[in-house]
């Protein structure tokens, strides 16, 4: 047993089963084992390679949208850049150089926020960013950023937020634990808890046994904080993750350890472990609070359509055969479809504070 599969064991044995949502934060986030508080997840020397770390077009096109979004509120003088969850700081250092390239005053009066709650992950941003640290300040939380027009990002930042986990039986849909077997081992049961029906997707009496529905309160949660300061002071926010455009059931919990898919409950604390986002859960979630929707779309066209394919062309040009072929790859990485390709599987959402035209969410494919 890991050392935090030890104590999650003395924990049950003491208070009884966890819920999956009290589980998958543990793992994250336990100030003595988390996986985040004693890791280093990025790269490839890590457990996953997130998508700034792929190719720094990943984070140009965040600067060109963020750009985009900036004109279309009307190129406020007083703006925050915001970003939660924000990695090694790898997307804010690629962005923001585009930012200071196609809108200098943008660059030059933005003030830049990053929200983190790790701080070992906080010294590996300051290391990035150390040409502009001090014009960064750091959050706790995203309530903690100052009032004003807001530009936020958000990318890998949902599936890290827990959900909880309803399995349907003969009685209805009863909360899905974690518990020991007679082996003193983490196992999966069911709890007593039910799920309110008006949150599925479908009737519950039309859901066979055995099927599986997640939901996160702790996202809507989040979600609609940011939707309320966007309404209240203006701006735009970006959400980009793998999911689903709409609510469905299935288990998608899942851990990564070492670039390879895990059982979520064999190494709690030394695995990476997520889950798909509800994209719809999310929209409505903001529309609940007021917010404007743009037209949700996969990540491929999100970066297609803000010019990744011409930015590949202009970074290769001139260059070596070898250095061409891994922009090439790079990108058909990020915006293509198929095994090992994130185009398809990851889904981007824009909400802003009221209604506004943004590239490429509002302009309809050809």
């Amino acid at each position: 047993m890991t050392p935090l599969a030890q104590k999650l064991a003395h924990l049950i044995a003491q208070s009884g089963p966890l819920r999956v949502s009290d589980y998958f934060s543990l793992c994250l986030a336990d100030p003595d084992h988390g996986y985040y508080q004693s890791h280093e997840p990025f790269g490839r020397s890590g457990d996953f390679v997130t998508a700034p770390e792929i190719s720094q077009l990943f984070g140009e096109m965040i600067g060109v949208f963020l750009v985009h979004a900036w004109q279309a509120h009307g190129a406020p003088s007083k703006v925050r850049i915001v970003e939660i969850g924000p990695g090694r700081g790898t997307l804010m250092s690629d962005a923001l150089r585009v930012i200071a390239r196609l809108a200098p005053e943008l660059y030059a009066k933005a003030t830049i926020h990053m929200v983190e709650t790790s701080e070992r992950l906080r010294i590996v941003q300051q290391q990035t960013l150390v040409k502009i640290k001090q014009r960064i300040a750091w959050h706790q939380t995203f309530e903690e950023t100052p009032a004003g027009v807001t530009l936020m990002v958000a990318n890998e930042l949902f599936d890290a937020i827990p959900v909880r986990q309803f399995v349907k039986t003969r009685d209805g849909f009863r909360e899905r634990m974690v518990g020991l077997d007679d082996t003193g081992a983490l196992t999966f049961g069911l709890g007593q808890t039910g799920l309110d029906p008006s949150l599925l997707p479908l009737d519950e009496a039309r859901v066979p046994e055995g099927e599986i529905f997640e939901v996160s309160p702790a996202r809507t949660a989040l979600m609609q904080a940011v939707a309320a300061k966007l309404v209240r002071d203006g701006g735009t926010a970006l959400t980009i993750d793998y999911g689903h455009l709409h609510s469905g059931f299935g288990d998608t919990l899942q851990a990564v350890y070492r670039h390879e898919f895990d059982p979520p409950l064999a190494r709690p604390g030394e695995a990476d472990l997520t889950s798909h986002v509800d994209f719809q859960a999310l929209a409505e979630a903001a529309a609940a609070a007021g917010a404007y929707l743009h037209r949700p779309i996969n990540q491929g066209e999100f970066l297609q359509g803000l010019g990744i394919v011409e930015r590949a062309g202009a970074l290769g040009s001139g260059r070596d055969a070898l250095t061409q072929a891994t922009i090439h790859d790079a990108v058909n990485r990020l915006a293509g479809e198929g095994e090992g390709r994130m185009g398809a599987l990851f889904k981007v959402l824009a909400i802003s504070g009221g209604p506004a035209v943004i590239a490429p969410f509002d302009l309809q494919p050809e």
